[in-house]
């Protein structure tokens, strides 16, 4: 068995454990290593564009806002923008500030027809911490995966 096939048996298998709507749940770490194995995987970051000019973004990922800021309108747009950028066929990774709206997102391109589903466990700045604070449990960066910052 080869490395991706073990790394998206075990996502898919938290997915069952975790009754999620969708394939599966990656690690940072996994879906990083899922798109490099991968030719057709896509990160999807589905943060604000605020979020993504303030805290960072995911070279390479295609960017498509869940939600709006401030108001935290759901996109209209988000499905339609998501069917022109990717194929059906595509392995989609869903990734946003901690997993929450991301895993929605993932909920929705299922329901719409696409497959090969998962989403990002931690998102891209972890949980909160004791004090409040992101960035320190958790996520895309503190993994120490490819980021940058405007």
């Amino acid at each position: 068995m080869g490395r991706l096939t073990e790394i998206l048996q075990l996502a898919q298998s938290r997915g069952r454990e975790l009754n999620l709507p969708y394939e599966g749940a990656l690690t940072p770490r996994e879906a990083h290593e899922v798109w490099l194995l991968a030719p057709g995987a896509r990160i999807i970051d589905v943060r604000t564009k605020a979020e993504l000019d303030w805290v960072g973004r995911v070279p390479g990922a295609i960017e498509i806002e869940w939600q709006d800021y401030p108001g935290k309108h759901l996109n209209p747009h988000f499905m339609q923008t998501l069917k022109h950028s990717v194929t059906t066929e595509s392995l989609l990774m869903f990734l946003c500030r901690s997993a929450n709206r991301s895993g929605h997102a993932a909920k929705a391109a299922t329901e719409a027809g696409f497959p090969d589903c998962y989403n990002i466990l931690e998102g891209f700045e972890g949980d909160k911490d004791a004090n409040g604070q992101r960035n320190h449990t958790g996520g895309w960066r503190l993994s120490g995966l490819p980021w940058n910052q405007s």
